[in-house]
């Protein structure tokens, strides 16, 4: 039987989303500045990581290095990232949006907060080990398949610090069941199948919430904090 995580062509995600415009409503489906998203966006990822404080602190001599995995053109690190962590590197695979990063993130590279910008796929992407006090995931893990997926979490983990924190944000499927979108190439997971790969990781899921305020056509949107289960 055809499971919807084996119709992910990587080449067809990457040819759809370079015909995308590399701007907020582009890399947002539509739903860009005109809309409430951002905003809630970014509202809902600055509560989820406060609750989260007291257990993230970092090791002494840890600087708080984080990655934005699927960071498109640098939203997540201008409005959120970059005032939680010290130093944001940048993973993204879509050409214009990497051209289009670098230019949105001009001040804070200034102010010197951007890091290594990695223009590569999640697949294909080696961290360094132990090097990350958060790895942040939005909006992009659907471009792996399942077992890939497993494949890049438990690299992410390899690459966290002492005490650091893996956060998948990322839509879910209100069925249960795997929904395949021909249109980019993705898969989006239920709950449970998120959960099911986090186990398969070896990642603990210390906390978990429901991102509020978006449009109610849209897929529900949930937060995933998660920790290596053995040190």
């Amino acid at each position: 039987m055809t499971t919807p995580d084996s119709q992910i062509d990587y080449e067809d995600a990457i040819d759809y989303w370079t015909g995308i415009p590399a701007t907020v409503d582009g890399v947002l489906g539509g739903y860009g500045e005109g809309t409430v998203v951002p905003a809630m966006d970014v509202l809902g990822s600055n509560h989820f990581l406060r609750k989260l404080k007291s257990r993230m602190i970092p090791e002494a001599n840890c600087k708080k290095i984080g990655a934005d995995i699927g960071a498109g053109i640098g939203r997540v690190t201008k409005n959120m990232l970059s005032k939680h962590c010290d130093v944001v590197d940048l993973l993204e695979p879509v050409k214009p949006f990497v051209e289009q990063m670098n230019i949105e993130l001009h001040e804070l590279k200034e102010e010197g907060k951007i890091g290594k910008i990695y223009d590569m796929g999640m697949q294909d992407w080696q961290p360094e080990e132990g090097k990350y006090w958060l790895i942040w995931c939005q909006w992009c893990v659907g471009h792996l398949p399942d077992d890939e997926l497993v494949k890049f979490l438990q690299r992410c983990k390899k690459a966290l610090q002492p005490n650091g924190t893996i956060v998948v944000k990322e839509n879910n499927t209100p069925t249960g069941n795997d929904d395949f979108d021909p249109e980019d190439s993705s898969v989006t997971r239920s709950d449970t199948k998120f959960k099911e790969i986090f186990e398969r990781c070896g990642l603990k899921l210390i906390a978990t919430d429901r991102q509020k305020g978006l449009p109610r056509e849209l897929y529900p949107v949930r937060m995933y904090a998660l920790k290596p289960t053995t040190l």
